[in-house]
């Protein structure tokens, strides 16, 4: 069976691990993680202005709420009975101006599930999206677009 439902409270009830990075000198600088597995230069990217020589908050994201995404995918579909496998999500982040002088975010999800058909898949992909950490919180925050592909 598939649960569709909202959750009230998305907050989780117990931290079970704590992922730290610590950024050096912004968009121009670079990150690390406090274990060592992450040290990646940044810079912004040709539409700010930026020579585009580095990875960049943007691309962090959309690499992050794709797993994330996926794997509660997987999780949803391994809890009624499927096999998803050769399924994949893509996501797009995109940032902009916005109405309160700063800057905001926008996601586009492109989930594909060949081995399963459009309905199911659909009702995979709103089940997921109550499961994944990173939908429960940007919901209501971002616009947040999924789609079949």
């Amino acid at each position: 069976m598939i649960d569709e439902t909202e959750s009230a409270d998305t907050r989780p009830t117990k931290i079970v691990y704590v992922a730290e990075a610590t950024a050096h000198g912004g968009r121009e600088g670079w990150v690390t993680s406090q274990d060592g597995r992450l040290d990646l230069r940044l810079a912004m990217p040709p539409a700010f202005g930026g020579d585009g020589g580095g990875t960049n908050p943007e691309q962090l994201f959309a690499a992050g709420y794709s797993a994330c995404f996926h794997n509660a995918l997987v999780l949803v579909g391994r809890r009624a009975g499927l096999d998803l496998t050769g399924s994949t999500v893509a996501a797009k982040v995109g940032i902009g101006p916005n109405d309160a002088r700063g800057y905001g975010l926008a996601v586009a999800l492109s989930v594909s599930l060949p081995l399963v058909d459009q309905d199911l898949a659909a009702r995979l992909v709103s089940a997921a999206h109550q499961v994944c950490p990173y939908s429960n919180a940007t919901r209501d925050n971002i616009d947040v677009s999924i789609v079949l592909s």
